[in-house]
């Protein structure tokens, strides 16, 4: 059930800030504060902002300046991609920003081929790819279609999600397979991928790394499928925390003209049978 609850706030948490930034009008970043001066106060900044573990820092600088000139043609010439991948991913209940898995199995290439055999932007095997529903033929492989390949991505990252309830784990098994997980997982005696890490191939836990870093690369920020499960956990207890302190605060303010905060716009809503993220009106 918290697994639901997650992939559905990383989900959403998208679209509320999306809202907040396309909402006309008014710049919805920034408030004012009644109780001390005109001066306009940034409510982004006052936010809870999705954390970057230590020990990426330098990862994704250096990542970044070696494919640059890579990741700039994909955003100017593969926008088609991403986009036809947003809403196979929406439909399927997956976070959008699962997409920068596809940039790092294949540069968003149709027709990529693995020296293991793995082909299409997903970089799906035989196997996986018939057990999902791709069709393989001498004539025709349909691991090379994007919108097809990417319905059994989405519904390949939904099994591997309901598995591990982790979005780390979830590209980590996507990339070697969930078996090396599992025994990462049971080797380590944590759940944590920054702790089982070096219980996985080499290969794997930069394939972790590397999807992060396209992720900060494209987003300019984090997202809760940039967290393990128990750092997802505790960010969403702090925004929650956050939103009722905001609350309080509003409830105080009678000013008709008050250009209502973030905690007016945004419910965090946990209960026992989902977490969902609520534009108010």
């Amino acid at each position: 059930m918290l697994n639901r609850k997650l992939k559905t706030a990383s989900i959403l948490l998208i679209v509320f800030f999306s809202v907040l930034r396309l909402n006309a009008g008014y710049n919805p970043s920034f408030i004012h504060d009644t109780n001390e001066t005109d001066a306009p106060v940034n409510v982004f900044a006052l936010t809870p902002q999705i954390p970057l573990h230590p020990t990426m820092g330098i990862f994704i600088s250096d990542y970044a300046d070696d494919h640059d000139e890579l990741f700039e043609k994909l955003r100017l010439n593969k926008s088609y991609y991403l986009k036809t991948i947003d809403k196979i991913f929406i439909q399927h209940g997956i976070p959008v920003e699962m997409k920068y898995m596809a940039i790092v199995e294949s540069q968003l290439k149709t027709d990529a081929r693995s020296w293991v055999g793995a082909v299409g932007v997903w970089q799906f095997m035989p196997a996986t790819a018939k057990r999902f529903g791709l069709k393989i033929t001498s004539a025709y492989d349909e691991r090379k279609h994007l919108w097809k390949s990417s319905v059994a991505a989405a519904k390949y990252l939904n099994e591997l999600y309901n598995m591990f309830g982790d979005w780390l784990l979830v590209v980590a098994s996507y990339n070697s397979g969930p078996g090396y997980v599992l025994n990462a997982i049971k080797k380590s005696g944590s759940r944590s991928f920054w702790k089982l890490q070096y219980f996985l191939p080499k290969e794997t836990r930069l394939h972790v790394k590397r999807f992060i870093a396209t992720h900060y690369y494209f987003e300019g920020e984090g997202s809760l499928v940039t967290l393990g499960k128990a750092e997802s956990e505790k960010y969403l207890m702090e925004l929650e925390v956050f939103n009722s302190k905001s609350n309080t605060n509003d409830e105080e303010n009678d000013n008709n003209n008050y250009v209502a905060p973030m905690s007016q716009l945004i419910a965090v809503i946990n209960s026992n049978k989902d977490l969902t993220v609520i534009l108010k009106k």
